[in-house]
């Protein structure tokens, strides 16, 4: 963002805190960011006064700003009205509606007047979307760094191996930006003032840029505040950290356990990481002119999925013209844009890259851009949000058998079997076998997992002798145990009982069921004839499944012969009232 934007962004952030606060309990269908946007636009374009809102405003705003900058015209029609209604009725009750402002009785029958016009605008921009969605170039999507142009290339790469989360936490504990995040949080404090012009006064700015190393701008004209926009990126960072966090009125503290960070617990750290993901986006190049910093918006994440695409690594020289290109196709003023950054930053890439380093997401070496295993989790993160399809899975070496169990699920069998080949070709046979049924044994209910961690453990042969005796232990893979061990003819040993192949029988109808209907009713016929179904219907009740009561409910209604249903209503009530 420009200084503009971000000084009034930041002039905006403790009104819409305390906004959020007041809408839980007086308006709670309320979207805080539909609040924010308008609140925004409203400080750049209405009134220097965040206060001063006249019944003209509501029309400039929202009718002619808001379907120009709206993320999702879909939300924005059905509460974008409603959100408006809640803050101008939060500025009333507040006493913050400054004198000038317009009667609220006024403004709010004006929203009446105009929320059908902003609905059809919305509407508009939603069917303008479809008609055109299948002509649109990468210039014609939501912004620069948009992902969508490059979903069926995203599709087809490679699989991406994540490392694992103690590998990135430790990564993000060398985070240098979420240092900085904390340092700042711990001085601002407890319950320090923020006013309404001023997000920080300027001596207390300076003493904010002392505490990050940063230097304090010289021969500023105007407030100081505008003139430090790294300032408020890292503000910004601490506040999507929760490291800061609104105290009342006008009034900030920092979060009681920020002074720990790094934490000590890996999930904590990769929690707080993931939580100021988005951070990225304060990366992208701020200039003087507003127009041009927007059109420059989104670098970052298009440099981030350029380097992806190029399998995780791509150098500055190809990057360049190809985001300079880019910017210049997606906005009619990119490539003034480029050059303004040109000139401010020497590179545009430079606050881009100073950004994603800082966040621990990429390294720069000899004129190369590589994405770190950390930076990789949290673009297919990023990806993962815009709804796009990518085939990441943990690196071999760092899959848990649940992991592996669990990923092979989805898997067509011919890869499934080549992820469990690799696995174990990282562990000896007998290790693998104990891994696999303890992961099968973490949930009875799991009935696919169990499957497949038996049918591999069971392809092992004589070694996995071991790890079946010990799963006699545990009630939901006793059956698949007697079974194997009969199978090698393992003495002194429980042979199968009636029950464990009812067992059996009810882990496949549980797996065949979540197919659908066409399959669960074919895996019933597999059984035998109606006769053959009926009687193991007047005895399976008895076995202590997890799934047996939604089963045998399911065949009452799914199978088509009457005989059979009626036999799983019996058996449905017999296990529900635990008959005997």
């Amino acid at each position: 963002m420009t200084d503009r934007i971000e000084a009034a962004a930041a002039e905006l952030r403790p009104l819409l805190q305390e906004f959020i606060l007041w809408a839980r309990e007086n308006a709670p269908g309320s979207d805080s960011n539909l609040v924010g946007s308008v609140a925004l636009w409203h400080r750049l374009i209405a009134s220097d006064d965040v206060g001063r809102w006249r019944t003209s405003d509501l029309r400039t705003v929202l009718l002619e700003r808001m379907p120009k900058v709206v993320e999702d015209p879909e939300a924005a029609a059905e509460g974008l009205v409603p959100a408006v209604r809640a803050y101008l009725a939060y500025l009333s009750d507040t006493a913050r509606l400054s004198a000038g402002s317009s009667p609220l009785k006024e403004m709010l029958a004006e929203l009446d007047e105009i929320e059908d016009d902003v609905v059809d605008a919305m509407e508009e921009l939603l069917s303008e979307d479809g008609e055109d969605a299948e002509e649109y170039d990468e210039e014609e999507f939501e912004g620069l760094g948009d992902f969508e142009p490059f979903a069926d290339r995203l599709a087809a790469l490679p699989t991406i191996r994540l490392r694992p989360d103690a590998e990135l936490a430790a990564a993000a504990r060398r985070s240098v930006l979420i240092a900085k995040a904390r340092d700042l949080a711990v001085w601002v404090g407890t319950e320090r003032r923020v006013g309404e012009e001023d997000l920080l006064t300027d001596a207390e700015i300076a003493e904010a840029l002392a505490v990050l190393g940063f230097p304090v701008p010289e021969a500023v004209e105007g407030r100081l505040a505008d003139a430090v926009p790294a300032l408020w990126n890292v503000w910004n960072l601490a506040i999507d950290l929760d490291f800061l966090q609104p105290e009342g009125e006008d009034t900030v503290s920092v979060d009681p356990d920020t002074a720990d960070w790094p934490f000590e617990e890996d999930d904590d750290v990769l929690d707080a990481w993931l939580a100021g993901l988005h951070s990225i986006d304060y990366g992208d190049p701020e200039l003087d002119d507003e127009d041009a910093t927007i059109a420059l918006s989104g670098l970052t994440r298009a440099l981030l999925v350029r380097v992806l695409l190029a399998t995780g690594s791509k150098s500055l020289d190809d990057l360049r013209p190809e985001l300079a290109e880019a910017a210049a196709e997606y906005d009619d003023l990119g490539a003034e844009a480029w050059d303004a950054a040109t000139a401010q930053y020497g590179d545009p890439l430079n606050p881009v890259l100073d950004w994603l380093s800082g966040y621990g997401m990429v390294e720069v070496e000899h004129d190369q851009v590589r994405l770190t295993p950390l930076g990789m989790e949290g673009l297919v993160h990023l990806v993962d949000e815009a709804d796009i399809e990518l085939d990441a899975r943990p690196a071999i070496d760092a899959m848990t058998a649940l992991d592996l169990l669990a990923f092979s699920a989805e898997l067509p069998e011919e890869e499934a079997d080549a992820e469990f080949a690799a696995w174990m070709e990282l562990r000896e046979p007998a290790r693998a076998a104990e891994e696999l049924l303890a992961a099968a044994a973490e949930d009875d209910a799991d009935a696919l997992v169990r499957v497949q961690a038996a049918s591999v453990v069971g392809s092992l042969g004589e070694v996995a002798v071991p790890a079946w005796r010990r799963a006699l232990d545990e009630p939901s893979l006793h059956p698949y145990a007697a079974t194997h061990l009969a199978q090698l003819g393992v003495e002194d040993v429980p042979a199968p009982t009636q029950a464990d192949t009812h067992w059996l029988i009810l882990d496949m109808l549980t797996i065949s069921a979540g197919l659908g209907r066409p399959e669960f009713v074919s895996s019933l016929d597999d059984i035998g004839p109606t006769s053959m179904l009926v009687g193991l219907l007047d005895v399976i009740w008895k076995v202590p499944h997890p799934h047996l009561e939604e089963l045998l409910e399911t065949i009452s209604k799914a199978h088509p012969d009457r005989q059979v249903g009626k036999a799983a209503k019996r058996a449905l009530f017999k296990a529900r009232s635990g008959d005997n």
